[in-house]
Parts: structure tokens; sequence; C-alpha cells
């Protein structure tokens, strides 16, 4: 079958035969499709969308295009997290630990900044020697030893995935449901997870602008997760505004060690101790989703969570003292201050706006090529309801390169919304489905 009739037919609107959709997955994974032919058909179906059958195909085709990770040998049962991307999202680096201090077993498969939204990996790699390339047998010995991992795609795991997850931000193609469903649930099935709790972001910092198509999305998910036998529950979560203060990633990474020592911002700390509540639920280490709560907010009060963070960053090769001297970070050369241009109140803060502005001073990819600079981002010292003075600071602005920080300044100032009275506050956590 030839590669053009499948994407004609898919501009077309028509359902593609499982075996059509293996046939796409498996030529550019061996490189016999480029990225051109492959683009094309990510568009057409961005535009027509795809059927429940198509999107199982999709999903099987990219599991198939690699091992499954047995995790079998490492005793205690497995949950993983997953966020379909915001900005200033860094609460997998605080439930993860959290779970993992409760005594979840946590196998971690992350992946990197699409448009955007942050990427854990991108996250974890601004510290100073973690890897997140571990072999399979690493991450096997490494569950054993801490219960928690943080790793990558790989050649063994979703490898057409991680092709695919890299050609979709450079080709406006990541909001699609299809895609966004088929490339989460490959890379979790690939592992021996026994549950998966997700959280399903919705607003302007996120891929779902409406909270139809976030419960669309994170149904599809639970559903793909159920056929395959793994227990599922997602949250659908509110991404107007960004998520704690820090947007960046080595600025997010002190933002967590903070939130781990019960220090971080309100809207941060609940989001990660329901996410964690959550994988101690569903991991069956305790009975109750009240039990498990107490015993989340017990690991973050009594700093075990803290404690194992630091420890899974020294086990991936990092320096664990970064969570305590932020020097050893990578940290910008230069600052700018945003200034609020009259009195009132922060309406709204247009998440996708600090995250577009983030990108143009380097912290995420324009292009699947486009190299991170971790040290780059934006710092809010105001969020939504805040009362702020004329002049005062809305938030900053740090760089290391000033080609395109005046360009980034006029997006952050875009940005914010201030009004005379008071806006109602938001809800954090909208829904739960599964």
């Amino acid at each position: 079958m030839r590669t053009v009739d499948l994407i004609q037919r898919k501009r077309d609107g028509e359902e593609l035969a499982p075996e059509e959709i293996q046939s796409l997955v498996d030529g550019y994974t061996r490189a016999e499709i480029p990225d051109y032919q492959m683009s094309a058909f990510l568009m057409a179906v961005c535009w027509q969308g795809m059927t429940d059958r198509e999107v199982g195909a999709l999903t099987a085709s990219m599991l198939n295009s690699g091992e499954r990770v047995d995790l079998s040998m490492v005793p205690g049962a497995k949950v993983d997290k997953h966020s379909t991307g915001g900005v200033g999202d860094k609460t997998s680096l605080i439930a993860a630990p959290l779970a993992a201090a409760a005594g979840a077993v946590v196998p971690m498969i992350s992946g990197r900044s699409l448009g955007f939204t942050g990427g854990t990996l991108d996250k974890l790699e601004a510290i100073p020697g973690l890897r997140t390339n571990l072999t399979i047998d690493e991450f096997r010995a490494q569950l054993a030893a801490h219960k928690l991992a943080f790793i990558g795609q790989t050649e063994q795991v979703a490898p057409a995935d991680g092709k695919l997850y890299s050609l979709r931000d450079a080709t406006g193609t990541v909001e699609s449901i299809a895609l966004i469903a088929s490339s989460i649930m490959s890379k979790k099935l690939a592992v021996g997870l026994d549950a998966i709790v997700l959280d399903v972001k919705v607003g302007a910092g996120a891929f779902m602008k409406k909270q139809v198509d976030a419960r669309r999305l994170a149904q599809q998910m639970v559903a793909i997760g159920r056929r395959n036998d793994r227990r599922m529950q997602a949250l659908i979560t509110d991404m107007n505004q960004p998520l704690g203060f820090a947007v960046g990633n080595a600025l997010e990474i002190m933002e967590v060690s903070q939130t781990l020592q019960n220090a971080g911002p309100v809207d941060l700390t609940r989001l990660s101790l329901e996410l964690a509540s959550r994988m101690i639920f569903l991991a069956k280490v305790a009975p109750t989703l009240d039990e498990a709560r107490e015993m989340a907010q017990g690991r973050l009060l009594d700093g075990s969570g803290y404690r194992k963070f630091k420890e899974v960053i020294a086990a991936q090769g990092g320096n664990p003292k970064v969570m305590d001297q932020f020097e050893l970070l990578p940290n910008a050369t230069g600052m700018r201050e945003i200034y609020s241009p009259r009195a009132g109140y922060v309406s709204a803060i247009d998440a996708a706006l600090i995250g577009q502005a983030s990108v143009l001073i380097g912290a995420g990819r324009d292009t699947k090529e486009d190299s991170i600079d971790p040290a780059v981002g934006v710092i809010l010292e105001v969020k939504s309801g805040q009362k702020v003075d004329a002049g005062g600071v809305l938030c900053r602005i740090y760089y290391t390169g000033e080609e395109r920080v005046d360009e980034a300044a006029e997006q952050v100032e875009d940005a914010f919304r201030i009004s005379a009275a008071q806006p109602e506050e938001r809800e954090l956590i909208l829904e739960v489905v599964g």
C-alpha cells in the first residue's frame, strides 16, 4: 500500500484498517517513510480525527514498535502518573516521590517539552549529572532499590512514539485527541504497570482548550487502559494560569524542592498531593482514598518525599545537593521585571502567553532539533485574584541571551489582565474520570 494513498484517505475522513496504520508506523520507525509524509498524515488526523478502532490500532502499533518492559521481578504494585502537559506543571516530580515514599513502586516513563509545555525529562536534566537514559536493566534495578525511577523513551520502549512525539511538536499537530491518547498510552502500556493516574489539563495553557474535549481525551485514555487490564483514574484540571510560580526547567526544580519541603505554592501543593493520593490508592497501598490522602500528606510533612527525591537524583547520577543549594543548578545571567500598568486585581494570567515567552528565551523548543537552555524562564510574583499596586512587579524574566527578551517581555505583559473587581476563585480540579 502506498503511503500517499493512506494520507489521502485519512485526509478525506475515511477509517484506516489496523494493518494500514501498522504499516505507516512501521515504515516511519524504520525511516522508510520520510518526515514530510508522516507530517501530512499527522495533519490529516488533526483535521479528521480517528475512530476508537483507529486509536486502538495506533496505540498498539507504537506499543509493538519496541519491547515491553517486564517488571514482574520488582516486588510491589506499580503505578505511574502522566500529565497531558501544561505551563509550570512539575507535579510529577512531587507526586512520584511522595507515592514512592508511601510504598508504591513508581516507574516514571516521561517525555520532553512539546510546544510551550515543559517536559519532565527536560526539568530533570537541568540537574547536573542526572541521567534519564537508563538501560532497562538499570531501570529495573533502581525500582527494586528505591521504588522510583525516571526514564524517557529508548530504542526499546515505544521508539515509534519517540519519533512521532518530536515530529508533532514541530508540525503543529500536538493538540489532536487521538494522537495525545495513543502517544501517552503506548508508553504506559509498554511498561508492566498495574495502575495509571492521568492529569488532563484544560484551558489557555493546555492542548485541550475546552472541558468537553479534555473529558473526551480522559475517557479515551481510561478506556484504553482498562481494556489492557490497568486500574485507571484521570483528573481534569485547570490550566488557564501557570501552575505554581516557576516556569522554566531549573527554576521549576527549585520550586519542586520548596514544595517537597512543604513551602511551595498552594495550587501546586494541593494538586500534587491529590495526584499522589490517587497513585497510593490505585497501587493498593491504602484501602481508601481518604487514607491515601493522609499518607501523602504525612510523607510531605515528615520530609520523606523530599528525601526520596534526593535519593533518586543520586541514584541516577545527579547531584542531590541542588535541592538545598540552588546555585549548583544552571542560573540565568540576566533578569527583567514586568510591572503592573495600574492598580487593581489580577483577573487572569494567560498561561499560553507565559509559556510562549519562555520558549522565546530558550526554555522550550520551536523545532525538534532545538536545544533547551535549562537556566531561563519566568517567575510569577502574583497569581489570579491577588491585589497589585500600580508599578508593582507582576513577574520576572530570567534569561542568558538578550536576542528575544524584548519580544518575550511583550508576550508576558499581554498575559496579565488587571481589573477593578476581584475575580471569582477558579476551581483547580474540575472532574474525575474513572
